[in-house]
């Protein structure tokens, strides 16, 4: 008796859907918004994320020598740098070796080769590149070099140029934008989801207004509150369950070309520098896919059904 009403509660709710074409179609469409919103807040935030993760891990500091800097004083200074608790790791590039990479990355470049040619000798300083343990210790390690300010014997400085500021810069705006861009992808989120509610809520007392008549002979013949009741809520599950399934399809879509085109945006210099791979997005999708699809469907369902459920017992007086 009970699977029997239920089949017909569930079978009421799907010709409901059918026959109220364009309302139904509203309310997916609206639902699909408040769901892309959520899943691209989801996706901007893991991106985000991975940027930061990504700057940070490329963010060092590389400390230029000028070109009569002795190998010796340099590796001394090295040593003293190694000893501090924050270094991770440090590696010193000599002007042969600059000039080496430097003529194996243009080596295809016959204008580039034969400038330097021309140059005759070496214009490349030794350098040293510093990694710290933790980001936010860059600056004591600046700080240091500034303090300590090596000389030569003759008591010339050594440190030509020091690149930290530059960095630190990036890193920053990053740390203030990541939190505001999150911020908004929430209010956005909140906006569509209380737009979704509305829509689905008005959607079902249109249909129950349109219903009337068939609905007072329902409960003229007996019909329980449920049975009168559950079709609307059947019709609001189903808003939400295809609009889960478009949202997944649209962010699956997102995942596959999104960062790609976020990377094309920022320009091509930028991914190369930061050296950004293109499989954020997809990879992210792909690992959490089975979280994405509970969030996403959970969502749908529960917004469909419940806006459906409260319509229906405000307007059905049951």
């Amino acid at each position: 008796m009970m699977l029997t009403a239920l089949k017909r509660i569930t079978r009421t709710g799907f010709i409901n859907f059918w026959r109220n074409g364009f309302l139904s179609f509203a309310s997916i469409v609206v639902i699909t918004l408040s769901l892309c919103s959520f899943g691209g807040l989801i996706f901007g935030s893991a991106f985000a994320r991975s940027l930061l993760v990504e700057v940070k891990d490329k963010v060092d500091i590389n400390v230029y020598f000028t070109l009569d800097a002795q190998e010796s004083d340099i590796l001394a200074l090295q040593k003293d740098i190694n000893i501090l608790p924050q270094v991770a790791d440090t590696s010193y590039i000599s002007r042969d070796q600059a000039l080496a990479s430097f003529k194996d990355r243009w080596q295809d470049n016959t204008l580039i080769m034969q400038g330097l040619d021309e140059i005759g000798s070496n214009p490349f300083p030794a350098s040293l590149n510093i990694k710290a343990k933790d980001p936010g210790q860059y600056g004591s390690i600046a700080s240091f070099l500034q303090n300590k300010n090596p000389t030569d014997q003759a008591g010339t400085p050594i440190i030509e140029k020091v690149n930290y500021k530059e960095n630190k810069l990036i890193i920053d705006r990053l740390s203030s934008i990541i939190p505001t861009v999150e911020k908004t992808g929430s209010m956005i989120a909140i906006i569509f989801v209380v737009v979704a509610i509305i829509v689905v809520f008005n959607t079902i007392r249109l249909v129950i207004y349109s219903a009337r008549d068939e609905i007072s002979v329902m409960k003229l013949v007996g019909a329980s509150n449920t049975y009168v009741r559950g079709p609307f809520v059947i019709s609001g599950i189903m808003y939400g369950v295809i609009s889960g399934v478009i949202t997944l399809v649209v962010l699956a879509a997102g995942a596959y070309w999104g960062d790609t085109i976020i990377l094309k945006l920022a320009g091509v210099d930028v991914a190369a520098n930061f050296q950004l791979m293109v499989n954020v997005f997809s990879n992210y999708f792909i690992k959490n896919f089975a979280q994405i699809f509970m969030i996403i469907m959970g969502a749908g369902i529960v917004l469909g059904g419940l806006s459906s459920y409260v319509a229906a017992r405000r307007y059905l007086k049951v």
